[in-house]
């Protein structure tokens, strides 16, 4: 039953964490694209200026991070609420250090 749960786990945290991960990044983008009327820079591009570069990877960092955060806490509670006893693993997202 130990290893069941464990993929179990894997499977419902690795999914929803993508899922996450890729939905995250395309409400940075239209945020970006709402409020600068541009679409998000390239920060690897040297024609980009770094300040918009930097704004850029802060935004998309922070906006990923955050969203990582809040659906790692929430996938953490569904999973006590469901099976009576914490994961059976753990969860890092990118505000990790």
């Amino acid at each position: 039953m130990a290893m069941t749960e464990k993929l179990m786990w894997k499977v419902y945290a690795g999914a929803l964490g993508a899922v996450t991960t890729i939905v995250a990044q395309k409400v940075v983008t239209q945020v970006w694209v709402a409020s600068t009327g541009d679409t998000p820079p390239d920060p690897n591009d040297p024609d980009t200026p770094l300040t918009q570069a930097l704004i850029w990877a802060v935004a998309s960092g922070l906006g990923v991070g955050i969203a990582q955060l809040t659906m790692n806490r929430f996938v953490q509670r569904r999973w006590v609420r469901n099976f009576n006893h914490a994961s059976p693993g753990k969860l890092r997202n990118k505000l990790d250090i």
